[in-house]
């Protein structure tokens, strides 16, 4: 692995589509749960949004711990790139 490709895989974030599944609703619908209340646009998030998007946590923190740990792997284990 290079610097780039550990500095892109460690700045990976959620993205719409991803929070949509997780939910189970549209894209659209998930940037309206975002929008401020005021919004005309706004809509409640749905029931059980925070168990939802906990595990998409808990998920990217695997991703993060899995990298960590091929940095290290590469560190000391004499790869060179």
């Amino acid at each position: 692995m290079d610097f780039r490709e550990a500095i892109d895989r460690l700045g990976e974030r959620i993205t719409h589509e991803q929070a949509a599944r997780a939910l189970g609703v549209s894209v659209a619908s998930v940037r309206q749960y975002r929008l401020t209340p005021e919004a005309n646009a706004h809509r409640t998030a749905p029931t059980g949004w925070a168990k939802a998007l906990a595990r998409l946590a808990r998920s990217r923190i695997r991703e993060l711990t899995d990298l960590a740990d091929e940095l290290e792997a590469e560190e000391y284990g004499g790869s060179a790139r």
